[in-house]
Formats: C-alpha cells, sequence, structure tokens
C-alpha cells in the first residue's frame, strides 16, 4: 500500500478511499458537534438539529455521487436473485438514505457502556466476509480493520467505561457501515447485518410519530416505549446494563450471521 495506490482510481484505491474519506467527513461533524457542546454556546447540547442534518445532507450527497458516477454503482442486488437490477440515478437519493440512516442508528445506539462498538464490529465482520465471498480482497482487509479498530476501543468502553466514542466515533463508524454496505452492493440486506441499530432508530421513530398523534387526537402524549432509544426501555423494564449490552449483542452476532447466510444465497 502507498500514496498513489490508496488515493488513485486502483482497486486498492477505491476500496480504502472512500469509505475512509467518509469516515473522516463525519468524524469531522460528530466532532465539532461534541465540542459545541462541551465549549459552545449550547453546552449540554451540541449542535442545532438543522444544522447538523444539513451538513449531513452536503456530504452524503458528495459521497453518493462519487459511489454512483466514480465507482460506477448503479445496481439493486435482491439475495436469491441473479441478476441485478439497474436503478439509475435513483441510487443517489437511496445511497444517501442509507448513509445517513446508518450514521444516526450509530450514534441511537451509542448510549450504553460497550454496546455500539461490539455492535458495529459485528456489522463490520458481517460486511467483511460478504466482500470476500466477492472478491474484494482490500474491502475485506478494510472491514476487519475498523473490526479490530473497534474492540481496541472497547477495551476501554467496556463497562464501567473509561472512555466514549460520542458522535465524533458513531456518527464516523455508522456512515462508514452504510457506505461498505452500499460498496459491496448487498444493501438490502443492511436493515437485516445491523437489526440493533435500526431498532433502536425505529423505536425513536415510533415513539415521536405515537407521542404527537396520541397528544392531537386525546390531548395528551402517550408512549408505545418507557424510553427510548430502545435500550432504556429495557433498562426501565429492569435490565442491568450488562445485560442489556450482552443480549443485545447476541442478537446483533445472530442478525449479523444472518445477513452473511442470506449473502449466499
Amino acid at each position: 500500500l502507498n500514496i498513489y495506490n490508496l488515493l488513485g482510481r486502483t482497486v486498492i484505491g477505491r476500496s480504502i478511499t472512500v469509505p475512509l474519506g467518509v469516515m473522516v467527513m463525519y468524524a469531522v461533524i460528530g466532532a465539532v458537534d461534541d465540542i459545541a457542546g462541551v465549549r459552545g454556546m449550547r453546552r449540554g447540547e451540541g449542535l442545532r438539529a438543522r444544522q447538523k442534518i444539513l451538513w449531513e445532507l452536503a456530504l452524503t450527497f458528495l459521497v453518493a455521487l462519487v459511489l454512483h458516477f466514480g465507482l460506477g454503482l448503479r445496481s439493486l442486488a435482491i439475495p436469491g436473485v441473479a441478476e441485478k437490477i439497474d436503478i439509475g440515478f435513483f441510487y443517489v437519493p437511496i445511497a444517501m438514505f442509507i448513509v445517513i440512516g446508518s450514521s444516526n442508528a450509530a450514534n441511537l445506539t451509542d448510549g450504553l457502556d460497550g454496546l455500539a462498538g461490539v455492535i458495529i464490529a459485528s456489522c463490520f465482520a458481517a460486511y467483511g466476509v460478504i466482500a470476500f465471498l466477492q472478491g474484494q480482497v482490500y474491502l475485506v482487509r478494510f472491514c476487519f480493520t475498523m473490526v479490530g479498530a473497534c474492540f481496541a476501543f472497547l477495551w476501554y468502553n467496556a463497562h464501567p467505561a473509561q472512555m466514549f466514542m460520542g458522535d465524533t466515533g458513531s456518527l464516523a463508524l455508522g456512515a462508514t457501515l452504510g457506505t461498505v454496505a452500499l460498496m459491496t452492493g448487498q444493501w438490502l440486506l443492511l436493515p437485516v447485518v445491523a437489526l440493533v441499530p435500526v431498532a433502536e432508530a425505529l423505536s425513536v421513530i415510533i415513539q415521536v410519530i405515537y407521542f404527537q398523534y396520541t397528544k392531537r387526537r386525546y390531548g395528551q402524549g402517550r408512549r408505545v416505549f418507557k424510553m427510548t432509544p430502545l435500550h432504556h426501555h429495557f433498562e426501565l423494564l429492569g435490565w442491568s446494563e450488562t445485560q442489556v449490552v450482552q443480549r443485545f449483542w447476541l442478537v446483533g452476532l445472530m442478525a449479523a450471521m444472518a445477513g452473511v447466510a442470506l449473502a449466499l444465497v
């Protein structure tokens, strides 16, 4: 590996530079948010949601264009179907949704000691295997480098945590995972592989929609879950923090294996 290969349009460059660039860009957004939350005028809150989403949309649009026009990605792979479906320019908005969705889902998962790290590591391992099955050797190396990085972080993030990833880590890891899924072409499997982050994000969406609906209809908002994201719901049901993390990881591991199995169909 050298600078020419890393920055060039070679197989190595495409496999490493694109997801690495996404990780750096989203890490910058997360870092600005974290710093604003500590030192800015909105201490304890960070960037406004509107500011954050606008930056994410701008960067993700650039990423989607690179994937579509730079790497020539434009197809939909369905497990069990030999032929890929060409979706043309529709690939761009879909790619944007996947990258933004996965970044924010990972961010919502990062709420307990060790939870996000172990779940995201399992997801990268699954897509590393999928990339291996496709012969994308350098993307495989990138994925398992990410697994190793997550494990190194978990040494200090396991309960009781000495270190936290914050938005800098969670947004970057989630966006990178979404990009890797798009590069394998098996992005339809992302909701399976990343079942836990998807469930965390859906719990928040369902809670907000149901609360607003019942508030308009009955004059008082009602909740589906005791608290969201989902891991807090189980804490309030009496599970300890380590129980939530261990059980969510078991579910995440099974989901990752199911995703790999579906990729083999």
